[in-house]
């Protein structure tokens, strides 16, 4: 199935794309598309890991189903004071 993935600026950088579509098998989870991603775009390893996944307004772990209305967005954590 198709997944609608929306990446942040800094992930965006590097795919050259802020909202990519990723080919997963049906009941993927997160996880699963945070690793098509890496294996479509090899130069997101070193961020990836430390991005929040959110699906549907929510925070999502590694192990959500994920359907193919639902939009993943990869958000990199934004400190400050």
């Amino acid at each position: 199935m198709q997944v609608s993935v929306r990446l942040s600026a800094a992930l965006a950088q590097i795919t050259g794309a802020a909202r990519l579509q990723v080919t997963v098998c049906d009941a993927a989870t997160v996880a699963d598309v945070r690793q098509a991603l890496l294996t479509s775009y090899p130069a997101l390893a070193p961020r990836l890991p430390y991005a929040v996944a959110v699906v549907g307004g929510n925070h999502a772990s590694p192990a959500d189903v994920v359907f193919t209305e639902q939009e993943v967005a990869f958000l990199m954590p934004i400190a400050g004071g």
